[in-house]
């Protein structure tokens, strides 16, 4: 099935002999139109919960779209709380029912907007940082990374201050790059980069909030792990996604409050 987008755009199809899969015709950018084939499959329960949805080669050849589309729509899939990027898995649909876990108070609507701006400008500066972390970052430094997640991980647990951690992890990755640059941006920024800390969520189950926070630890993780094993490619990656994750997840929030 071939579509019509944008004629200045690359195509989006899919394949002839994947019937199941319907995309729609409306002239969209080719990651809207991805995310809803992949989320009408999952609404359909063609892709039932806990299954495993094609690796991002096979997406590509499959819908004739680049991989930076792709990974696009997954993180939006991701932000919705329909899938979940297992590290050296796959990528796998979640339980069916999980509610959006951040809605914004209308009052909070333009501190919304800045932090979003903040994290297009995280998302170019942090994506290089966690690459030169990558080449240039000793034990010390992977140490203190290690001990900022550990204190997130039970911050969590104790349902107490998340942030100053995030922000530690964040930091120390701009520490291993070894440019005073990177830091002082990071320190300028300080705890403005973390989204949470500009709106305020509608209260929701503590069960909830904790596998959200915990998910964002998660990919934390991921980028500590690519820093450590000195990949500095998947460090970029990790980073990229975790951050447009949280633009995603905060664009959801503001769709919620509309």
């Amino acid at each position: 099935m071939t579509l019509s987008p944008d004629p200045h755009a690359e195509s989006l199809h899919a394949s002839s002999t994947d019937p199941s899969i319907a995309l729609p015709a409306a002239r969209r950018s080719l990651t809207a139109q991805l995310v809803d084939a992949l989320r009408a499959q999952i609404d359909a329960r063609t892709l039932k919960a806990g299954a495993r949805l094609a690796t991002e080669a096979e997406m590509v050849q499959r819908f004739g779209v680049s991989r930076t589309v792709v990974r696009e729509a997954l993180s939006r899939l991701q932000a919705a709380g329909l899938v979940e990027t297992r590290h050296g898995i796959g990528t796998f649909v979640c339980e069916a029912g999980m509610s959006p876990l951040l809605q914004l108070d209308p009052a909070d609507v333009a501190g919304s907007i800045d932090a979003l701006a903040i994290l297009e400008l995280r998302i170019s500066l942090e994506t290089e940082s966690a690459g030169l972390a990558a080449t240039r970052c000793d034990a010390a430094r992977l140490a203190t990374m290690r001990s900022a997640l550990a204190d997130f991980s039970r911050s969590v647990g104790a349902a107490s201050d998340t942030v100053s951690p995030d922000l530690r992890f964040h930091m120390e990755i701009a520490h291993a790059t070894g440019n005073r640059y990177f830091v002082e941006i990071m320190e300028h920024l300080g705890t403005r980069m973390i989204p949470r800390t500009r709106i305020t969520a509608t209260p929701i189950p503590r069960e909830q909030y904790a596998e959200y926070l915990m998910r964002v630890n998660r990919e934390h993780e991921q980028i500590a792990d690519a820093i450590e094993r000195g990949d500095a490619d998947s460090a970029r990656t990790a980073m990229r996604l975790h951050l447009i994750n949280s633009r995603e997840r905060l664009r959801r929030a503001q769709a919620a409050s509309a």
